[in-house]
């Protein structure tokens, strides 16, 4: 009779290999067979890569702790264990953004609070009476929020006068802006604006057309009888895609740095054009707080760069005198815009000159498209003119969802679109210390217009 091999019984090299595929979960269940397979179970090189894959801790970190790679991962299985499934991936983020904000945005770093305690985190879901999603939670004990400071760590936006820049707000904070009026049921703020009051909102419940998870900007139905119509521009399906596709824009270069402020511009690669020695880069943002669903009324803003080469001849200097747009929304009307210069502003281009400008447009459809070209004249020979080129560039608005209460009645749709160029001047004065926090979002706020 053929003897019957057993798993114990096969030598270490090829029992360790097969424990390397193991979930720490089946690895200890291993370690309760018997007491070769449980030595063999705390290999500490099985260990290391446990507490590097769920809690990404190095050679350091355990010679700081002075305990075996098992014995770690069990202090933070204990501390941090629920989180398990998140915790790798929002500690990366973070680190990646720290090491970002440490290069090109110092003064953000200062902000970053210590991670809250769990008991603290209790504490908050007994005072919302709701319960905090685990990735929240998760993303809180790394750090609890920022201080209320001005710029936010999510980004801002400026044109014109308008200015918005959203802090990541800390749990206390937030609990103390959470939302049970109808329409809003159920809401922690995330984010804070002190210029606009605007906030994104984290749904801690499956009610009013939510999704449990969802993130979102708040739009009040104004063409409504109810002021409990709500709509909702959706940013996220959970903290943590919204938290980490937010930082994966940051860090890999996304959006533009300026003033040492993270400005919230998409840019398309392939949104780039080139006429002769001069190339025009265009990117766009929306700006959920001068927009709204009902009626149709979507404000973007886009941001402009014109660049001569440096190895262009100095012949080559030329001056902007004038721009055409032509502008197609989703139904299919096209609008044609000329003006002079631009934003008031007519740039003489030199070998390795760039001149970048922000300027607006609202539509009444979800999305619309923009494409033209700049006149330019040489400076050694006014006469002769020249089209240089801009993409075509793409504006969607993001999902929306509308209001579960919303009345019926009429959606006459008064809004239409209109470009207009305005100077995007950008404060830099930075807040800090600022006194109370007012959560009520601004409404009605409109950004002055300058054709």
């Amino acid at each position: 009779m053929a003897e019957v091999l057993r798993l114990d019984l096969l030598p270490s090299d090829p029992l360790l290999l097969i424990f390397s595929f193991l979930d720490f979960r089946d690895l200890i269940n291993c370690s309760f067979v018997n007491r070769r397979l449980n030595e063999l179970s705390g290999h500490n090189p099985l260990w290391k890569n446990l507490c590097s894959k769920h809690w990404l801790l190095t050679d350091s970190d355990r010679m700081q702790s002075d305990v075996p790679w098992r014995s770690l991962f069990r202090q933070y299985y204990c501390d941090l264990g629920r989180y398990i499934e998140h915790y790798a991936v929002l500690k990366a983020a973070w680190d990646q953004l720290k090491a970002f904000l440490q290069q090109r945005c110092p003064r953000m770093i200062a902000s970053l609070k210590e991670g809250a305690k769990e008991e603290e985190l209790d504490v908050i879901e007994s005072q919302i009476g709701c319960k905090l999603p685990d990735d929240y939670r998760c993303s809180y004990r790394i750090h609890n929020g920022q201080k209320l400071v001005v710029p936010g760590l999510m980004g801002s936006m400026a044109l014109s006068n308008h200015y918005r820049s959203e802090d990541l707000l800390d749990v206390e904070t937030a609990a103390g802006g959470f939302q049970q009026r109808k329409g809003m049921r159920h809401c922690l703020p995330l984010t804070f604006c002190f210029h606009t009051g605007l906030s994104q909102y984290l749904s801690l419940e499956k009610t009013e057309g939510r999704q449990l998870s969802d993130i979102f900007y708040h739009c009040p139905d104004q063409m409504a009888q109810d002021p409990s119509a709500i709509d909702m521009f959706i940013t996220g399906s959970s903290f943590s895609e919204w938290f980490t596709s937010y930082v994966n824009n940051v860090v890999k270069g996304e959006y533009p740095i300026i003033r040492d402020q993270i400005f919230r511009y998409v840019h398309d690669k392939q949104c780039v054009a080139r006429t002769g020695d001069i190339t025009v880069s265009v990117s766009t943002s929306f700006l959920p707080e001068l927009s709204s669903v009902h009626p149709p009324h979507f404000f973007f803003t886009y941001r402009i760069r014109i660049e001569m080469c440096s190895d262009a001849l100095p012949e080559e200097a030329c001056q902007l005198d004038s721009r055409y747009w032509k502008i197609t929304n989703a139904s299919g009307n096209i609008e044609e815009v000329r003006g002079p210069g631009v934003v008031g502003e007519f740039p003489v281009m030199t070998p390795g000159k760039v001149h970048e400008y922000a300027s607006c447009t609202t539509f009444s459809t979800t999305w619309e498209y923009m494409e033209g070209h700049y006149t330019f004249h040489r400076l050694a020979n006014k006469e002769e003119v020249f089209h240089v080129v801009i993409p075509r560039f793409h504006m969607v608005c993001p999902p929306f969802r509308e209001s579960v209460v919303r009345s019926q009645g009429s959606t006459n749709d008064s809004s239409r679109l209109n470009d207009d160029d305005s100077d995007g001047d950008y404060p830099d004065d930075y807040e800090e210390g600022l006194g109370g926090i007012n959560m009520a979002a601004a409404e009605g706020r409109h950004c002055p217009r300058h054709i």
